[in-house]
């Protein structure tokens, strides 16, 4: 085989720099298809369509394992979590005195 010029080498470069472009969006969009499709078992209707996206964007943002040790150290929703010494101490304050009957709620 003879050997190509510099601009043969070039344009045979590019061609194949083309195609390699190509097939890795080919393959990006179906891997997207893939995680849409695992996303129809999921509860997502619990989220609008907003907060969807930005949990999304934002785990793809900080990495994968961030996201997930992040949203693991948070309680489940619905779950009040256990209040700090600063919030107890606060109640204490706001109760009246002499009204350690129990017959009094105190909201925070």
């Amino acid at each position: 085989m003879p050997k190509m010029t510099d601009r043969e080498r070039l344009a045979k470069i590019e061609a194949d720099q083309h195609n390699l472009a190509q097939e890795a969006e080919t393959v990006r969009r179906g891997l997207r298809a893939h995680y849409g499709k695992l996303t129809a078992e999921l509860p997502v209707e619990r989220l609008s369509e907003r907060e969807f996206r930005d949990v999304l964007s934002q785990s793809i943002r900080v990495g994968g394992g961030a996201a997930i040790a992040a949203l693991k150290g948070l309680p489940a929703a619905g779950v009040q979590a256990e209040p700090s010494p600063g919030s107890l101490r606060k109640r204490a304050a706001a109760s009246p005195a002499g009204g350690d009957d129990g017959s009094k709620v105190v909201h925070p």
